[in-house]
């Protein structure tokens, strides 16, 4: 089931066209890649999803309804732009946006100081927010977005700011959140969290989708058919044996071995490469080269 339908959306501001035509398939308890370049497109659907904006054109359905008011309750949001009030104290601050995702005050409370505890933050309680470090502060936020236990949980650069050690601790609660359920849409240029977290993506650029699908069905689709052999032996004697059926991509050396990546041409297979390969050299390792998220990301934004 799809807990977030986009069906040819388009959104224009004034003479800019921000998205255009877009339709977009969010598995229920995915987490959900939604990259692109700045400008792209990206917030602009992000805003639309929260019913901040709606679109000229086009639909969003919500787990199969019509995207409307009632589902606010349902979705927690992390914009990119951090919103919190400099001047108040941290844990009345966070009481009173708790409150406006619908808690009680005793239960704000009580989550808040569970949350507190869990991220070694119980002494910044009655120091105000100015007080506090950037990623101080996108503790705080992380912390209001995720108090209600939203069903759909969106999030636009949720690690800008934070420190490995803090990076790590994010992540481990979203693996945690996705494994109770929920679904999460994560907006990031940082490519290894894609591949660190993300089961699906789309790929939004110049205000159209361009690419979408599984993590793993696109690596496999953008595959190059190149492998990188470890071998010690003779470099002419293995560039000869190559023959017509391969072709040698790069070849480097160390003291002892050679590293050396090949193409398979034609309907060549492995075997046919190690059985052409193994008379002339000794082969120590061999791997297929499969293209990440982040070579991919920057061939198909520049065409």
């Amino acid at each position: 089931m799809n807990i977030i339908e986009i069906q040819g959306v388009t959104k224009r501001y004034a003479s800019q066209l921000a998205l255009d035509n877009v339709s977009i398939s969010i598995p229920e308890g995915s987490i959900f890649g939604l990259l692109g370049p700045n400008g792209a497109g990206k917030t602009s659907l992000i805003r639309i999803i929260n019913q901040i904006t709606a679109p000229d054109e086009g639909k969003v359905l919500f787990c199969g309804e019509k995207l409307s008011p009632s589902h606010v309750s349902m979705i927690g949001y992390l914009p990119e732009e951090r919103g919190l009030y400099k001047k108040m104290e941290v844990g009345e601050q966070a009481i009173y946006l708790a409150q406006l995702k619908g808690l009680t005050r005793k239960d704000a409370i009580a989550k808040l100081k569970s949350w507190f505890e869990k991220f070694e933050m119980q002494s910044w309680w009655k120091k105000k927010i100015e007080e506090l470090s950037k990623g101080m502060q996108q503790k705080v936020q992380f912390i209001v977005t995720m108090i209600h236990e939203p069903r759909l949980l969106i999030l636009d650069e949720p690690f800008t700011g934070f420190d490995p050690i803090n990076t790590r601790l994010i992540t481990e609660e979203l693996l945690s959140f996705r494994s109770k359920g929920a679904t999460i849409i994560l907006s990031t240029h940082r490519m290894e969290s894609v591949e660190e977290l993300c089961s699906h993506i789309a790929l939004i650029n110049k205000s159209k989708k361009i690419l979408d699908g599984t993590v793993k069905e696109i690596r496999a689709a953008h595959k190059t058919n190149i492998y990188e052999l470890e071998y010690s032996g003779n470099v002419i004697g293995f560039s000869n044996a190559l023959g017509s059926g391969f072709e040698l991509v790069s070849s480097s050396q160390d003291f002892t071995t050679t590293r050396a990546r090949v193409k398979m041409l034609g309907d060549n297979t492995v075997n046919n490469l190690l059985h052409a390969l193994i008379p002339h050299v000794q082969i120590h390792g061999l791997r297929e080269i499969v293209p990440g998220m982040n070579e991919i990301f920057i061939n198909k934004v520049n065409g």
